[in-house]
């Protein structure tokens, strides 16, 4: 553990104007852990003040370095790393307008699975069916199963019957509610 202050104040004004400035609070908790240290603050009594793990306030009593005010980020800021190109986004769009059939396939819609596995194939790029279907959300897709009918798999003239029987039900209804409800 270093010793009391062991920051020079050149240092020190650098920290202290940026925990004033930085609008990354990690960044502000690191470099107060180094101003608690400088003030002769034990690992364990920064790690109660600041309420945050005692590894923690030691990794950084180490690895942090007053001189190098990037070594306190940890990548947070710039985001994840994406695999999804703009000529990957425009394809999948494509792809989505078309028929499955127009591409091979016997199936008859697109699912985001299916999507993701056809595109692997195209580009290479190996992405999830919930990662397409977040792709396709951000895009402003919505995707819905269409309702199919059955009606040319039944029976005609049992339909047609049970059409005017609903029928006659309804207008019973209607005329006399105690009587009948549908």
């Amino acid at each position: 553990m270093p010793a009391k202050n062991h920051l020079s104040q050149e240092q020190k004004e650098r920290l202290l104007k940026t925990l004033k400035e930085h609008e990354n609070p990690y960044v502000r908790e690191k470099i107060l852990i180094l101003l608690l240290m400088n003030d002769g603050k034990t690992y364990q009594e920064i790690s109660n003040f600041l309420d945050i793990a005692y590894p923690t306030v030691a990794y950084w009593a180490v690895h942090g370095d007053p001189d190098n005010l990037e070594s306190f980020l940890d990548g947070r800021r710039e985001g994840n790393f994406r695999k999804v190109t703009k000529e990957y986004e425009e394809l999948l769009l494509e792809i989505i307008e078309k028929e499955p059939a127009e591409y091979g396939y016997e199936f008859g819609r697109w699912t985001a699975a299916r999507c993701a596995t056809y595109l692997e194939l195209v580009t290479g790029i190996k992405l999830s069916g919930s990662q397409v279907g977040r792709i396709l959300a951000k895009k402003k897709y919505v995707y819905l199963w269409a309702r199919y009918s059955l009606e040319d798999k039944q029976n005609p003239e049992k339909r047609k019957l049970f059409k005017e029987k609903l029928a006659e039900y309804l207008k019973i209804t209607k005329e006399a509610p105690e009587r009948l409800q549908v």
